[in-house]
């Protein structure tokens, strides 16, 4: 067997693991870059995860279960934007309520289905593209979600950069009160920003529930929420660089897997914890490197429009 034939199933694997922490971490680049600190993206998802597997469960449209858990996510996402931008509460406190409110919500409702299977997405081979050797079946040998997010890298990149709502979104999480001066309504950008950054982590729960896996687990994002937060900041608040570290992660989760698979003497959760360790490591690399990408200045600042100078 070469060296292909061994690198192709975890490579092809690791963009699977990697897809729900590319989409999520891309909804929360939007939310920061309006300045609003998201620390609720877990809960988000198990909100998310359960909304559209229940969905799928009693009514077995896929399409409708995917719009469940964008539906969920966004309200959740909602709240936390009432709380932060509207009442102007702490934005750390606020998201890590929105968690551990989603952790509770979705262990109560979905402990009746815990180990019930519901229909999941299918893998789709693209004609032509899955035939192409190695690459074809690493990239194109895959679910529809997937082939949504290799559209959703560079239209996030392209709305941010080169769009004029890019630019006031930017221009918000910079300095608001100039945004406010030039006439961009910051409440209404923060808003639309922190709801589609929900939506899009239900989205990314969803995958887990009705992709990566068609069972329900409680608690089954097992901190990618988390980790989602953490590539934000590895990528520099840039999508196209959230893609690199989501994939990274999701090839240290299925490698650790494929490890317990075959058997190597190393204990079981020593492997477990290892995508984490990496996380941890390149989060202390970004650090390291943080003058030349750093935060939105206003980012987790409340913004009191009747301070504004001028």
């Amino acid at each position: 067997m070469s060296l292909l034939d061994l690198a192709g199933p975890i490579l092809q694997a690791a963009i699977r693991a990697g897809t729900p922490l590319l989409i999520a971490a891309v909804g929360e680049v939007f939310a920061e870059r309006a300045g609003v600190l998201n620390l609720g993206v877990e809960g988000m998802m198990l909100v998310g995860a359960l909304a559209g597997f229940l969905s799928s469960f009693f009514i077995p449209d896929l399409t409708a279960a995917l719009i469940a858990a964008m539906v969920f996510g966004g309200l959740a996402a909602a709240i936390h934007a009432y709380l932060t931008v509207t009442l102007r509460s702490e934005q750390v406190v606020s998201g890590l309520a929105i968690t551990l409110l989603g952790v509770g919500l979705t262990s109560f409702f979905g402990r009746a289905v815990i180990g019930q299977v519901a229909r999941g997405i299918e893998i789709y081979r693209v004609p032509v593209l899955s035939e192409i050797p190695f690459l074809g079946r690493v990239f194109f040998q895959q679910d529809a979600l997937v082939y949504v997010s290799y559209l959703l890298i560079p239209a996030a990149w392209a709305v941010l950069y080169k769009t004029h709502l890019g630019l006031n979104i930017r221009a918000v999480g910079e300095n608001p009160e100039a945004a406010d001066a030039l006439g961009v309504n910051v409440a209404a950008t923060k808003y639309g920003c922190v709801i589609a950054g929900g939506a899009l982590a239900g989205l990314a729960g969803a995958y887990l529930s009705l992709a990566y896996t068609t069972m329900w687990v409680d608690q089954m994002t097992a901190g990618r929420g988390w980790i989602a937060l953490a590539l934000v900041v590895f990528s520099g608040w840039n999508p196209l660089m959230v893609a690199a570290g989501a994939y990274l992660f999701g090839g240290m989760e299925a490698l650790q897997l494929r490890m317990q698979a075959v058997g190597t003497g190393l204990s079981v959760h020593f492997l477990t914890m290892t995508p984490y360790l990496v996380t941890i490591l390149f989060l202390v690399n970004a650090s390291q490197r943080r003058r030349k990408s750093r935060p939105p200045a206003s980012l987790g600042v409340p913004y009191f429009r009747e301070e504004r100078k001028g």
